[in-house]
Formats: C-alpha cells, structure tokens, sequence
C-alpha cells in the first residue's frame, strides 16, 4: 500500500524525471513526502510565477516535459502565467495543483477553485484526480498528452485527502519512443513544389529542434539554394553566420523580410505555426493572391487555421527535415540571386547603429557575443531593449537560446536558472529593468540550488516598448510608463551574488569577466540613456519635435 503522494512521484520516475520545481503548499503534504529521498530534484521557488516559467523553459531545454507543483487557489492563479507560455510556445508540461478536500468541492471553500474551468483555455488537458488508485493512469496519459502532436502544459488538479489516501495499485511504464518518419511519397510531394519554385523561402520554428535538425536544414538550404528565416525567438535554429541564414520573423520585422513574404513564390513552413507574428500581422488576406504554401506542423489542426496551404504535412519538423537533407543534392545554383539578396539585406541590417549615450546596446552585446561561454544559455524576457539583441546577436547551436514567444515580461531570469540547473553551465540573461523588477525575488532560488546566472539589466528607467508606442501615438504625454529601481548591484550582493553597475561602455567587458568569474549569482546594472529608444530612433525622434 502507497499513500497517493508516493504513487505519484512513483510514476514521475518512471516517467524520467529528475528535476521538479514547486513552491510549497499544505494541499500537496503527501506529494512533498513522496520526493523525500526520492532522488527527484525539487527546486523550492519564491512565487509559483517563476516556478512555472523555470518548468517551462527546463522543458524547452530538454523536450521532456517540465514538472510543476504549486499550491491551491493564490498558488495556481499566480503560476497561470507560466502555462500560457508553454501553450503558446509549444512546450511540453506536467503541472501538479493541490485542491481542497473532496468533500469540501463546490461549497466555495477556502481557496477552492474549478481549475478545469480555470485551465481549459491555456491547457491541452485538465483534469481533476479524484480516485487515488487512478492517478498512474492521469499521470501516464498527461506525460503522453503534453508531449503529442504539437506539445503544451497539462493540468492535473489534486485534492488533499485523495493524495494522502492509500491504494493498491499498479505502476504504468512510459510510453516508449519510435522514430517518425515521413512517408516517402510526402517528400515527393514536397520535392516536387520545390522544383517548380524560383523564390522559395523556408520559415523554420516551431517545437522539438535539435542539432541533428539544424544540420539537416543547413544541408538542405545549401543543397537546393534556399533562402531561411527563422520564427520569432527560435534563432538559434540554425548558425546567424550561414550564407542561407537570411534572419528572423519577429515582432517589428525588418523591411526586406516583409517584402521576402510577398515576393516568395512558395512558402515552406517547418513546425512554425503561420500565426501573426511570422505572417507581419496578417498583412495578406486570407485568400488573396499570394505564394503558394507548404506547412508541416505536428498537429493537423494548426495547418490552415488563417491561411490555407497548398499542401500540409501533419508531421514534426525534423523529421520532415531529415527525409528533405537526403533530397539529390545537386546543387541549384538558379536562385543564387534571389538568397543573396535577402543574405545581404540581412547583413546590411545588423551592422551596428551608434545609439546615444556612454553605454551602448549594441557595443554591449557585440562584447557579449565575443565573450560568452561555449555551452551557456542566453535568456530574455519582454521589452524593447530585446531589439539590441534580437538585431546584433549571431545565434547558433553553440549557445542555447530561450525566449518566450508569448511576450511574457519576467521569463528570463527564471528561464535562465532553470538553465543553468539542467546544464551545469552559465546562463546568460538580457533583461530589462521593469522586466527584471518581476521575477527578481528569484535570486535567492538561484542562490540556494547553485545556479550560475549573469543578469545584464539594461535600465533606463522605464516601461521601454508602451513608453515607445506612448510617443509615437500621444507624443509627450507621459502617462504610467516611468520606472523606480532599486540599486540592482547591491541587491545582488545582499543575496550573496556579484553585483557590478556599469556607467560607461569600456567596464562592461571587465564587469562581465568579473561576474562570470564569480561562479554564482551575478547582475551587471547597464545604465542607459533614455533617448536610446531603438536602435534606429531616438527617444526625440520618435516624439518627432
């Protein structure tokens, strides 16, 4: 006989894990004696918000599903903003949710919530374990669930008094992994609008990459002379520095990639959804004439949502990839003009704009891009000073890179740590100060587990994307986007970190050094002048008098 707490970290180690993040709560007692001495990890957080994102982006990382364990009512509330990241991203999660004794259900009880009515919109499944001998049968299908056709978080809500109950009950074994493969006629299919193509373009995201994916894509570009974007926050998809690396699909998109997307004559989508981002907002109508479209996405229901393709493929992007690198490799030398082109649009693009001031964005991350760690993790969260860093930075499969295609302010640092645990390695965070000044609390959960992250907070004492869409809609008229700060250096040191601030641009090398020689925790405070706005427009500018 096993109480329900044991039952269930039983099945999480048949499922593989090893690491869970939580904060902890009295609906969940007998979970958290079920991982005393289970050789689980359990990363003990500060708010269930920054639980959620470090679960989150541990299962972007790694393509397992990331575990999450929070309380009832506040608990779930606050950690909600994690799982919309994760169903927007397509990442794959176990979220875990104490609830109120059986038979206090419906009766409004304290902290008492209908998570299946909560969850049903951000979640791919929500239920409510309500018989302690079912719970391998939950936890089996939700592990299946979260890691299906296009992955995403997984609700199971657990009431108190049937987790500390006990059972007979027999384990489930984890599904086993067999190898996808596309059928051959498929790729034929594809092959065959290739061919008929002049200016194709490949728009590459999505879930599940791996090096063995980039390779393939790199291959395949090479071999049939194809220009590559990559979707919003996936650019590490493949090497920035590659001749057929054309940049990224991203909020605020460059001019030439705009006009990329209308003058394609075939569009082939790889595990991106063609959402809004990565269409420039819609700009084609649905319908209208426009390039001809091959999506192949995990889930058959996501291709065609907005935009009929001429072909869809329901399969993972990496597969696809797999079958189209062994394509004859003859070499098509036809479109050479068409992906130089957009190749050196894209160069002409990231050369350096000077910005104002003594400390400079974009000297700041060309710096980063010398000096950052092989193997380490770089993380952003929300705000305009990501345009620095999404413009100037050369990705690649050296570094890891994680970043919330939902737009969520605060996942950086969390997602960093998080990082940090999984590789042993240093993560790198490019936060702002408003986006900073949400999760921050989580430096003691960095400190306490080991975790070495740099944080570069890029301060200028603002909201900077509303204040910049302020001035160009109301310009002059300030309202609720101006910044207080705390001095971000001594409050790295008092929870035990390094902490640096930097006002001119030649220290911020040696802060850098210095923090990551440090070995731990570490935030290096950027002070910035508020007229850099954007790397192309001064905050003036912008105003326009």
């Amino acid at each position: 006989m096993r109480h329900g707490g044991q039952i269930l970290v039983d099945q999480l180690k048949i499922q593989g894990v090893r690491r869970v993040f939580s904060v902890p709560g009295e609906s969940f007692l007998a979970a958290l004696d079920g991982l005393y001495q289970s050789g689980i990890e359990n990363v003990v957080c500060r708010q269930e918000g920054g639980a959620a994102i470090m679960a989150e982006a541990h299962g972007k990382l790694t393509g397992k599903p990331g575990v999450l364990f929070v309380t009832r009512g506040p608990g779930a509330t606050n950690a909600s903003s994690g799982i919309h990241v994760a169903k927007h991203d397509s990442t794959p999660m176990v979220v875990f949710v104490g609830q109120v004794a059986r038979d206090h259900r419906d009766r409004d009880a304290f902290q008492e919530v209908d998570y299946v009515q909560m969850f049903q919109g951000l979640a791919k499944w929500v239920a409510e374990v309500n018989q302690t001998e079912r719970l391998p049968e939950y936890i089996s299908r939700a592990f299946h669930v979260a890691q299906s056709g296009r992955p995403g978080p997984v609700v199971l809500a657990l009431p108190e008094d049937m987790l500390s109950a006990t059972a007979e009950v027999a384990d489930i074994a984890a599904r086993a992994e067999v190898p996808v493969a596309v059928a051959p006629e498929t790729v034929g299919a594809v092959a065959a609008l290739l061919d008929e193509a002049a200016r194709p373009l490949v728009i590459a995201g999505g879930p599940g990459w791996s090096d063995r994916a980039a390779t393939d894509l790199e291959a395949f570009a090479e071999a049939q002379g194809i220009p590559v974007a990559l979707s919003f926050r996936r650019q590490d998809y493949m090497d920035n520095g590659h001749a057929n690396y054309v940049g990224d699909l991203s909020v605020g998109m460059r001019p030439g990639l705009k006009r990329a997307l209308d003058e394609a004559d075939l569009l082939l989508v790889l595990g991106s959804r063609f959402g809004d981002i990565t269409s420039n907002a819609y700009a084609r109508t649905p319908g209208a004439p426009g390039p001809r479209i091959v999506h192949v996405h995990p889930d058959p229901d996501e291709v065609g949502q907005v935009y009929r393709p001429d072909l869809s493929v329901p399969a993972a992007a990496p597969a696809m990839l797999a079958a189209l690198a062994r394509l004859d490799g003859t070499r098509r030398n036809d479109r050479a003009d068409w992906t130089a082109s957009l190749r050196a649009d894209y160069e002409a693009y990231v050369q350096p704009v000077e910005t104002p001031g003594a400390v400079k964005l974009e000297q700041v991350v060309l710096t980063l891009q010398d000096m950052i760690p092989e193997g380490a993790a770089l993380t952003n969260g929300a705000g305009n000073f990501n345009i620095w860093l999404h413009r100037y930075f050369r990705f690649s499969r050296r570094n890891r890179y994680l970043g919330a295609t939902s737009g969520s302010m605060g996942y950086g640092f969390p997602a960093a740590i998080a990082a940090a645990l999984e590789t042993g390695r240093p993560s790198i965070c490019w936060a702002g100060d408003g986006d900073f000044q949400m999760t921050l609390n989580e430096m003691s959960t960095a400190v306490q587990h080991g975790a070495q992250v740099v944080v570069l907070v890029a301060n200028n004492g603002r909201y900077g994307t509303i204040r910049a869409h302020q001035e160009r809609a109301y310009p002059g008229r300030v309202s609720g986007t101006d910044l207080a700060a705390p001095d971000f250096a001594a409050l790295a040191r008092a929870y035990g970190g390094f902490g640096a601030m930097v006002a001119a641009q030649e220290d911020f090398a040696p802060a850098f050094e210095a923090a990551l020689a440090s070995g731990g925790l570490a935030v290096i405070d950027l002070k910035l002048d508020p007229e850099a706005l954007t790397p192309g427009q001064t905050l003036t500018e912008v105003r326009g008098f």
